[in-house]
């Protein structure tokens, strides 16, 4: 019995006589669809693209991959921080990594300039033609400053008077607006604007180690001209009014009067007493008449002496001559 159940079992299994006809070509399919399905998986694969492992990778190729992966988000994360969140990590990296304080970095202001200091380093009250030679930018700066001061008076500053010591400076354009320092005390802590006085100073200073004078105008109320002329007196500018025409045209006939008296003299001297007598007594009548005659208005005489003389009418020109003379002393 034992044989014939482990016959059945072998044909049951296909060791028997119940193959299929079939089962060869079969099995030649399945081969040529392999064959198919990995040259189409070959045609597919890139050049650059790597093999496929089933198994766990090498621990240096997956520790390689991550430190690109973690360089990626590092870097996406910089980009998305302006120049000064970018600084402030990375300063704080350098101190957690390395050591140190935050006081270590912080810049110091020791050396920083602005435009303002750059003109109180490089200003000078007068420039010259020497001091123009060697021009940087620093010195172009406080020459293109020195163009926009105004010239015509100064400012001073009295508070050292009694140890013979002042300050001038030229004006800016809002003070020439505000009139200060010509219709108002040139001093820099008075604002009088009555009783002004022009002044003339020879102003000697030292500047850039170099002694210079120069001769400077100001005008002052009388209490800041006391300051100014504490130690000795300086030289006051008047207003020079020019003489009209008129005056002067009228003084041409009185010369001549004055000749025609002294030749009148010499020839009553050759008459007698008894005509200076008379004369004297016609004198007064005549003295008299003129008296009246002058109060009334010009004699006869008058009209034959000449054309009477009208002042000339001043032009323009003379005027405003006149006008800024006794504005700018």
């Amino acid at each position: 019995m034992v044989p014939n159940q482990l016959r059945l079992s072998a044909a049951a299994h296909g060791h028997g006589g119940y193959d299929s006809d079939f089962s060869d070509e079969e099995n030649g399919e399945k081969s040529v669809q392999k064959t198919k399905s990995m040259k189409e998986d070959g045609l597919l694969i890139k050049p650059f693209q790597k093999a496929k492992q089933g198994s766990v990778v090498h621990r240096q190729y997956a520790a390689e991959e991550w430190d690109r992966e973690e360089a990626r988000k590092r870097r996406f994360h910089l980009i998305a921080m302006d120049a000064y969140e970018r600084h402030k990590k990375f300063v704080n990296d350098y101190i957690l990594y390395y050591g140190g304080k935050i006081e270590d970095f912080q810049r110091s202001g020791a050396n920083d300039k602005t435009d303002l200091d750059v003109i109180r380093e490089n200003h000078r009250f007068l420039w010259n033609e020497d001091d123009e030679a060697d021009m940087n930018w620093e010195k172009r700066l406080a020459k293109k400053y020195y163009d926009k001061l105004f010239k015509e008076y100064c400012i001073a500053d009295l508070s050292r008077y009694k140890e013979n010591k002042f300050g001038f400076r030229w004006r800016h354009e809002k003070e020439v607006i505000s009139g200060k320092g010509q219709f108002s005390c040139g001093n820099k802590h008075c604002d009088e604007k009555e009783g002004l006085r022009s002044w003339e100073v020879n102003f000697g200073y030292v500047e850039h180690g170099e002694k210079r004078n120069a001769l400077v105008k100001l005008r002052l109320c009388p209490e800041c001209s006391y300051k100014l002329n504490f130690h000795h007196r300086r030289k006051e500018v008047k207003a020079l009014k020019k003489r009209s025409t008129a005056v002067l045209n009228s003084k041409e006939p009185k010369m001549k009067k004055t000749k025609l008296s002294c030749s009148a003299k010499k020839k009553s001297k050759k008459k007698t007493h008894e005509d200076q007598v008379s004369s004297e007594d016609s004198d007064n009548s005549d003295k008299d008449s003129d008296n009246s005659n002058a109060q009334d208005g010009p004699s006869d005489a008058d009209f034959w002496k000449g054309p009477l003389q009208e002042p000339d009418e001043k032009s323009r020109e003379e005027e405003f001559d006149e006008y800024f003379q006794d504005l700018f002393l």
